[in-house]
């Protein structure tokens, strides 16, 4: 179900002129990129990441590393895994259940919901906790558009996903490796944020299984983790939802969850990350606070401190 742009989208649409002064070098180094990967994807109608139009020139991850080297522990909890386990999995008819504090609680087609968005194209910035990153070409809708058409009440101030619980699609929900199924959440501001976004799609094409299908959230100021896929609940609550990773070491993994280089895992550095399709002798490039998209989301966080909301 790959959404295609209904109305072209600039760079001036969410980046400064300043932010985006390379844009011509991005540009045509984008456009090899996509052409290597044949994927129909029109640079003209993306909309260009603020962490990515920067002085530093990013390129897009290669789309074999993007489709082969995942998180996914449903299937797998190797990172090759996912890729090979995934290839069966039947997204068909897939419905997604509202429920919680809004006006149209109910079952809905996913194809239903999503076609009553304007469909774009985001190139986004995608930085695990592991200390990995990639650049991702992302198809689908605005977040804040789908949650504001099921007309949240005022009672709720968080909203909560939760990933398809099915035993035989995802073999490794067999496994207590985690609490099954699982669960995420943002605060109501962090999820009408602009930038939060639910993709369909990527690089032009169907999102594939072990990404994600059919459907799953994309926040790239947060850590992937934070991004669940295969979305089948989205419920609005008053208090802060259960998350799997942060109920399962939440000394490890906090519920915001916001990348940070100051802000350590307790087993490892965040300071810098490994870019992943870059070779194994390219250099680590420096984290930035909030995956370098400070200026769209940084405001949410005035007066908190992030070495405790972490």
């Amino acid at each position: 179900m790959t959404l295609k742009t209904k109305k072209p989208l600039t760079q001036n649409d969410v980046t400064p002129y300043a932010d985006y002064k390379n844009r011509r070098q991005f540009i045509k180094e984008t456009a090899l990129d996509f052409a290597k990967l044949s994927v129909g994807v029109s640079i003209g109608s993306a909309i260009i990441s603020p962490a990515i139009a920067t002085d530093e020139v990013l390129k897009l991850t290669p789309y074999r590393h993007a489709t082969g080297y995942n998180n996914f522990y449903e299937f797998s909890t190797d990172k090759r895994g996912p890729a090979e386990l995934s290839k069966d999995f039947n997204t068909d008819n897939w419905k997604i259940v509202v429920a919680g504090h809004c006006a149209k609680v109910g079952t809905y087609d996913l194809d239903k919901i999503i076609k009553r968005a304007q469909a774009e194209e985001r190139i986004y910035r995608f930085r695990c906790v592991e200390a990995w990153s990639m650049v991702i070409p992302w198809n689908g809708v605005s977040l804040a558009s789908i949650l504001k058409a099921f007309e949240p009440t005022l009672k709720a101030k968080y909203v909560a996903f939760i990933t398809l619980l099915d035993e035989e699609q995802f073999p490794n929900q067999k496994s207590n490796v985690l609490p099954w199924p699982y669960r995420d959440g943002l605060r109501m501001d962090e999820a009408m944020n602009p930038l939060s976004f639910l993709a369909t799609g990527m690089y032009g094409k169907d999102i594939p299984s072990q990404n994600g299908a059919p459907v799953r959230l994309v926040v790239p100021w947060k850590y992937g983790f934070k991004n669940i896929k295969s979305i089948v609940k989205i419920e609005f609550t008053e208090y802060e939802p259960e998350c799997t990773w942060n109920q399962l070491a939440s000394h490890e993994y906090g519920f915001y969850a916001n990348v940070n280089p100051n802000v350590n895992h307790p087993r490892w550095s965040q300071a810098r990350e490994r870019i992943i399709g870059a070779g194994a002798f390219s250099k680590r490039r420096a984290t930035e606070i909030f995956n370098g998209y400070s200026d769209e989301v940084a405001h949410m966080y005035k007066g908190m401190d992030l070495s405790k909301n972490y």
